[in-house]
């Protein structure tokens, strides 16, 4: 629309095909020079401009303006002529309204280039996706203010190479600023540019540790405790999977799993359902998940014995980094494979209790009976089904259908639960696990006693629970308090003062919606702008 200015004057409005075409002038009889500021009254020329304006009801708006060119007369000033510009209406080479390019720019910081082009387009603000992004890279930054409580994190560019880091004020959840990279020196060195920084809530990872110490050595720094939980989380999990064991038979304990042929394979005394179970785990034994895993520990183990550090050996094996550290750090194959023994769910699962009366009943032919499974929705292999028949063969029997054992990730996720959270059969599942496995069951302890100095902040008790733990026969958590014996005064910080990088979390989210949003090609200067000032 039109602003209400008195010295523009509207001489005729067209409603055109394209559109509505609004003719006016500049009723005012001088200009004053951009320059110097003198006003002046003699017109060099006159001349028509075209601006677009706001749409009415969808409707595109074009604005003919008639505008003058005067002389200016001050001795002193460079400019011989300037054109007049009326405020909120014109400006310098603008082919649009002011009102009208902050209005296109808040869809682009909203929806980018190509999304906010199409809504402009239904809204009858018909533009280009590079004038779009080109509004939103003309916008000034936000200014960062003094922030008093600093949440720190990173975020991926490209996961697992290139990342970033977000910095969030805590007490208003507003985004301060997005940094290229995250090294410490770079933190370090937007602490100096802005002081005033009191507290820095941050992970675990050491280069914003180095950061807020070198940047801002005064600065009080909090671990959150959600990666605090998160570690411990990490930890248990590897715990369990070393003493999976206890809770579910491994074929190493029994006898060699092997399809009974004859009279003297019934007299090892085996029954169907054992021996069942013995061939499934023999087979997970064998899956292209458990082979790979071999490999690459091998792998990883020769090239650490030739002294070769993480980097090294990602670039060769061309892992990621936390995929070689994993296996660097694993105390044998074993413990990576407990996680592959988990297997993932059989499609056969949900078809064994058919399979298994269907061959009590006297039909034995596994291809009639994957030819009935089939028709039932199977959509696995003939093999699969001959290889869960092929155990029953030598007793002419097959057991009852049980459940499989729980899982590695199953039982860490009741270890980690609130008990009160827990149905019945999670609630038994524990507390068979516990009652087998002496490790465990101190683990669910220190899991417990850790939950709860976590959420009542009470950081006094931390020494008194690491000590508990490290009087314990636990490996694995012994690496997770020699890692909060590190960053002890923080960790300290984290379980007894309010503050939490929740704030920041929720940015790193909004981060990948948006790069989500524009396909994962938005460049740093584009991603930060939007990050900054959309609403």
């Amino acid at each position: 629309m039109v602003p209400q200015l008195a010295s523009v004057v509207v001489e005729r409005v067209e409603r055109l095909a394209g559109g509505v075409r609004i003719t006016a002038t500049n009723g005012g009889e001088q200009g004053r020079c951009p320059r110097c500021g003198t006003a002046s009254t003699r017109v060099h020329s006159r001349y028509q401009r075209q601006i677009a304006d706001t749409p009415i009801s969808g409707t595109p708006v074009v604005i003919e303006l008639g505008v003058r060119r005067f002389f200016c007369d001050q001795p002193g000033c460079p400019k011989r002529t300037f054109a007049e510009q009326i405020p909120e209406l014109t400006s310098r080479y603008a082919r649009r309204t002011p009102g009208f390019a902050r209005m296109l720019a808040q869809v682009g910081l909203a929806l980018a280039g190509r999304a906010g082009a199409r809504l402009g387009a239904h809204l009858g603000m018909t533009t280009s996706r590079s004038t779009l992004l080109r509004l939103v890279a003309r916008l000034p930054d936000p200014p960062a203010g003094e922030v008093a409580v600093l949440g720190v994190d990173d975020f991926a560019f490209r996961r697992g190479h290139v990342y970033g880091t977000v910095l969030i004020d805590v007490d208003t959840h507003r985004p301060v600023d997005l940094l290229p990279d995250r090294e410490a020196d770079t933190f370090a060195d937007w602490l100096r540019e802005h002081p005033g920084v009191q507290v820095v809530c941050r992970d675990r990872a050491g280069a914003y540790a180095e950061g807020a110490r070198v940047g801002a050595p005064e600065a009080v720094q909090v671990a959150d405790r959600w990666h605090l939980w998160h570690n411990l989380a990490e930890y248990v999990e590897r715990t369990t999977a070393r003493h999976r064991g206890c809770w579910s038979p491994h074929p190493a304990e029994s006898h060699e799993p092997r399809p009974p042929d004859g009279p003297a394979d019934r007299e090892v005394g085996l029954s169907p359902q054992l021996f069942a179970e013995q061939a499934a785990l023999a087979r997970r034994e064998d899956t292209a998940l458990a082979r790979r895993t071999r490999d690459r520990y091998a792998a990883v183990q020769a090239l650490r014995e030739q002294g070769k550090g993480i980097k090294t050996i990602m670039r060769e094996l061309g892992l990621a980094k936390e995929t070689v550290r994993r296996f660097a750090r694993a105390a044998g194959v074993e413990e990576l494979l407990a996680t592959a023994r988990d297997g993932r769910a059989s499609v056969l699962d949900e078809f064994k209790p058919y399979l298994n009366h269907r061959f009590n009943a006297g039909h034995t032919n596994g291809s009639q009976l994957f030819a009935e499974i089939r028709e039932q929705g199977y959509r696995g292999s003939l093999g699969t089904v001959l290889g869960y028949l092929r155990p029953f063969r030598a007793h002419a029997a097959a057991p009852p259908a049980v459940p499989p054992p729980p899982t590695v990730r199953a039982v860490t996720g009741t270890l980690l639960r609130h008990p009160d959270t827990l149905d019945a059969n999670d609630q038994l599942t524990i507390k068979e696990v516990r009652a087998r496995c002496p490790h465990l069951d101190a683990v669910a302890d220190h899991v417990s006693a850790f939950a709860e100095m976590m959420t009542g902040r009470h950081g006094e008790r931390l020494d008194t629970w690491i000590a508990q733990v490290e009087a314990d026969d636990l490996p694995d958590l012994h690496r997770f308090t020699n890692g909060l014996r590190r960053d002890h005064d923080a960790v300290l910080n984290g379980l007894s003062m309010p503050h939490s990088s929740g704030a920041v979390e929720g940015t790193v989210n909004r981060i990948k919606m948006i790069k989500r949003q524009m396909y994962g090609r938005a460049g740093f200067d584009l991603l930060r702008k939007r990050v900054l000032l959309a609403v």
